[in-house]
């Protein structure tokens, strides 16, 4: 790595370096290099606090919730969580300050690192993801069916599912996973196929990548 793309990393707002130091000090350990040890367990400092809380708002919760700042605060010596409030608004600061595509976001549950609005929306583009939106085990149903038998006929999504799939079926044309496709000699009795958006939201390149058979079985 050259010295200008070391130093941009080091400079960024979420650095390896800075995310590095941090977990070093949540272990109780000097991030520096100098070696020096010390038996006393001295208060938190300032800069340790807004450190140490960037980390644990950057890796997060494996449930992707919120964390309180009685929970952020619990892992640091002497720390309250109005400190933890005071970390994180000096932080959102920096941001800021730094044109980050990062912000803490506070709601009812805690804090919680996450993308900038602006950032989002381009992450939504680029990825294709559903926007706003979520499928449901039933909508996941009817999408499966297609993808595994397309091209495929209402009649037969609903045959196999055992159950009308008419509106569902129509709410993922609406949202660009699947597609009508009308044959020529029997343009009344229309086709569902997915679709390239499909494609994108599921990470895949070609629906041949769709797990087979054999990648379903319990042993």
């Amino acid at each position: 790595m050259s010295d200008r793309e070391t130093t941009k990393s080091e400079d960024s707002p979420l650095s390896i370096r800075r995310l590095t130091n941090a977990f070093a000090a949540m272990l109780g350990r000097k991030p520096s290099a100098s070696g020096a040890k010390s038996d006393a367990a001295p208060r938190e400092t300032p800069t340790n606090t807004r450190t140490i809380t960037e980390a644990l708002l950057f890796v997060g919760r494996p449930d992707n919730q919120p964390m309180s700042a009685a929970a952020l605060a619990a892992t640091m010596r002497d720390i309250t969580p109005e400190e933890v409030a005071t970390a994180v608004d000096e932080l959102n600061a920096e941001y800021l300050a730094d044109s980050s595509a990062m912000t803490i976001e506070q709601s009812a549950g805690g804090y919680k690192m996450v993308l900038r609005e602006e950032y989002s929306r381009v992450r939504d583009k680029f990825h294709g993801k559903l926007k706003q939106t979520t499928l449901t085990p039933t909508a996941m149903e009817v999408l499966s069916v297609v993808a595994y038998r397309q091209p495929i006929e209402l009649a037969a999504i609903n045959e196999l599912r055992g159950q009308n799939s008419q509106s569902l079926a129509n709410s993922l044309v609406r949202r660009g996973l699947l597609r009508l496709e009308r044959p020529a000699d029997n343009p009344k009795r229309p086709l569902y196929r997915t679709t390239e958006q499909f494609l994108k939201v599921f990470g895949l390149t070609h629906i041949n990548q769709l797990p087979q058979a054999a990648e379903f079985e319990v042993a």
